[in-house]
């Protein structure tokens, strides 16, 4: 439904600029004329549009966030442990092991979700310049058809 609702918007977006514009006949256009031609370059412009869109994936975010939250963790624990060298120590390795692994695990798991969040705004900012790039693409195409059928066209 969400898509559904998003689709219908960009579709709006991309006709609402081609109509806002001001058509003058040049070479003595019947308005039936008229019509026929803005309604055909309003199908062209809906098809160049939607032929413009690219995808970029924006994939594993979440693994990096992971991958550096965990490396962060481990030398972090490391660090702390340093700090109290009388007691980390006196400690066994597989406990000094256990320790850093449960703080890299923590620090893995916030940063599997600061990049997951990252992921998804990159992804959003790509959606919003891809529906810029559509209706310009789409005002763009509609002007130079009815151009090129003879009517002046004014923003």
């Amino acid at each position: 439904m969400r898509t559904f609702a998003w689709g219908c918007l960009v579709a709006l977006w991309a006709v609402l600029p081609a109509q806002a514009q001001t058509v003058v006949p040049l070479k003595g256009q019947s308005s039936q004329q008229m019509q026929q031609d803005m309604s055909d370059c309003n199908g062209i412009a809906a098809s160049s549009a939607s032929s413009a869109s690219t995808s970029s994936a924006h994939v594993g975010g979440r693994v990096k966030g992971a991958a550096a939250g965990a490396a962060a963790g481990a030398v972090g624990a490391e660090v702390r442990g340093r700090q109290h060298d009388e007691i980390y120590d006196r400690a066994s390795d597989d406990a000094k092991q256990q320790y850093r692994q449960n703080r890299a695990g923590e620090v893995a798991a916030a940063g599997a979700a600061v990049g997951g969040m990252r992921q998804r705004q990159e992804r959003r900012q790509d959606r919003r310049a891809q529906s810029e790039a559509q209706a310009t693409n789409s005002a763009t195409a509609y002007s130079g058809c009815l151009q090129g059928r003879g009517y002046q066209v004014s923003p």
